[in-house]
C-alpha cells in the first residue's frame, strides 16, 4: 500500500460521508409530517417515500461489494457524491410526489455507495487491532450523526423552519467529505484473502448463513422501523419525537463504543438474544405509555437494537468466513431491503388504525396517539419473533461448539 496515502483525511472523509447518511435518515424522519402536509400525502404514501431511501441502499451496496476490487473506493465515492447531491437538491425542488420518490432513491443509492466503499477501504488502510478500532469509530457516526441531525431537525422545526431548509443542512457534510477526498490518493483494493465468487456463493448456501440472512430482515426493521416513523407516531405522546430519536441513537453510539467487552462477555448469540428481548419490551412499552415514560421506553429500545447491525455482520464474518466481503454486503443489503419493504406496510398500519379509531369517535391528537400506539403494538411482534429465532440459534451454536471441542480433543 502507498505509504503516502493521507489516512487521516480519508478516514475523516469517510466519517462525514456516514454523517450524510445519518442526516438523510434523521432529518427526513423529522420532516415527514411536513412532507405529508405539503404534498397532501397519506401515511402509506409517506411509507413509499421511506421505501426509496431503504431500497437505493442495498442496490448500490451489493453492486459496490461485487465491483469494489475492480473500480476501487475512489470511483465508488465519486458516484456517492453525485447521487447524494442530486438526491438532496431534487428533494428540495421537488414539485410532485414522483420526483420526491426518485430523489429519495438517489439519496439511498449514495448511502449504499458510502458503506460499500468505506468499510473495505478502512480495512485496507489499517491492520490488526487498529483496523477493528477504526471500523468501530467509523460506524459510531451513523447513530452519532442521527443524534445531531434529529436535534437540528427539532430546533429548526420549533423555530418554524420549513422542510426545504432542513434538507439544505444535509448538503453540508456532503460537501465536507467531497473536499476531504478531493485530490487524495486512495488505497488500492487488497487482493489478499479474496476468494472466488463461486466459493463465496457456496458458503452463502449453508444453513447458518441462510438463518442469519432471514434474521437480518427482522433485526433491521426492528431497528429502523420505529426510528424512521418516530415523528409521525410519537408526535402526540407528550414527549418530543426528535429528543426520543436523539436519546436512542446517542445510547447506541455509546453502546457500540463498548461493544467489544459486551460481546466478549455474552458472546454473539447471547447479545442477539438479549437485544431481541429488550427491543420487544421497548417497542411494546412505547405502545402503552405517554409523557416522560416514553423516554424510559426509548432507553429499553436503544439497549435492544444497539448491537443488532454490527453483531449480525460480525456473526457472518466469524461463523461463515468463506462468504467473504460479498456475504457481509449481501447481509447488509437484505437488512435495508427488508426495511424498504416494510415502510409502506407500517404506513398502512397507521392509516388503518386511524380509520378504526375514527369510527370509535376519536379525533385530533387523541386519534393520532391511538393510531400510533396501535401501530407500535404491531411493530413489537417483529423483535418478538426474533426472541424465538435467537433462542434456537443460541442452542444450535452451543451444540455446534461442543461438537467442535470434542473433535479437537
Amino acid at each position: 500500500m502507498n505509504e503516502n496515502i493521507n489516512k487521516s483525511a480519508l478516514f475523516n472523509g469517510s466519517c462525514f460521508a456516514l454523517i450524510t447518511t445519518a442526516f438523510t435518515f434523521s432529518i427526513r424522519a423529522g420532516i415527514l409530517p411536513q412532507l405529508g402536509e405539503s404534498f397532501g400525502l397519506s401515511a402509506t404514501e409517506l411509507g413509499f417515500i421511506n421505501t426509496m431511501w431503504f431500497l437505493g441502499f442495498p442496490i448500490s451496496m451489493i453492486l459496490g461489494g461485487l465491483f469494489y476490487h475492480i473500480v476501487g473506493p475512489k470511483r465508488i465515492m465519486q458516484i456517492a457524491f453525485i447521487a447524494h447531491t442530486l438526491g438532496i437538491i431534487f428533494t428540495i425542488y421537488s414539485g410532485n410526489y414522483t420526483i420526491l420518490l426518485m430523489s429519495t432513491l438517489f439519496i439511498g443509492f449514495g448511502n449504499g455507495c458510502t458503506e460499500a466503499a468505506c468499510n473495505p477501504m478502512i480495512a485496507d488502510m489499517y491492520s490488526g487491532v487498529k483496523m477493528d478500532k477504526m471500523l468501530n469509530r467509523f460506524h459510531m457516526w451513523f447513530p452519532g450523526g442521527i443524534v445531531v441531525g434529529s436535534l437540528i431537525s427539532k430546533f429548526m422545526t420549533d423555530w418554524g423552519a420549513g422542510w426545504q431548509a432542513q434538507m439544505w443542512v444535509t448538503l453540508i457534510p456532503t460537501i465536507i467529505y467531497a473536499v476531504l477526498f478531493f485530490g487524495k490518493d486512495f488505497p488500492k483494493p487488497s487482493v489478499e484473502g479474496v476468494r472466488s465468487l463461486s466459493e463465496n456463493f457456496k458458503a452463502m448456501l449453508t444453513p447458518t448463513y441462510i438463518f442469519l440472512f432471514c434474521c437480518m430482515a427482522l433485526t433491521a426493521i426492528s431497528e429502523f422501523g420505529p426510528q424512521q416513523w418516530v415523528s409521525m407516531i410519537m408526535a402526540n405522546s407528550g414527549a418530543s419525537p426528535m429528543l426520543i430519536l436523539a436519546l436512542v441513537t446517542g445510547l447506541m453510539a455509546v453502546g457500540r463504543f463498548f461493544a467489544g467487552p459486551v460481546v466478549g462477555t455474552l458472546g454473539q448469540t447471547g447479545v442477539l438474544l438479549g437485544g431481541a428481548i429488550f427491543a420487544t419490551l421497548g417497542i411494546y412499552m412505547f405502545s402503552m405509555v405517554t409523557g416522560g415514560m416514553a423516554y424510559v421506553a426509548a432507553i429499553l429500545f436503544a439497549i435492544g437494537v444497539c448491537f443488532f447491525w454490527p453483531v449480525m455482520i460480525g456473526a457472518v464474518a466469524k461463523k461463515v468466513p468463506l462468504s467473504g466481503a460479498l456475504g457481509m454486503s449481501i447481509l447488509g443489503g437484505v437488512g435495508m431491503f427488508s426495511s424498504s419493504i416494510f415502510q409502506p406496510i407500517i404506513g398502512g398500519w397507521i392509516d388503518s388504525s386511524r380509520a378504526v379509531n375514527a369510527e370509535l369517535g376519536l379525533t385530533g391528537s387523541e386519534l393520532e396517539l391511538a393510531a400510533g400506539q396501535a401501530t407500535l403494538a404491531k411493530m413489537a411482534s417483529l423483535p418478538g419473533i426474533l426472541i424465538v429465532l435467537f433462542l434456537i440459534f443460541f442452542f444450535w451454536q452451543r451444540g455446534r461448539n461442543k461438537r467442535a471441542e470434542l473433535e479437537l480433543a
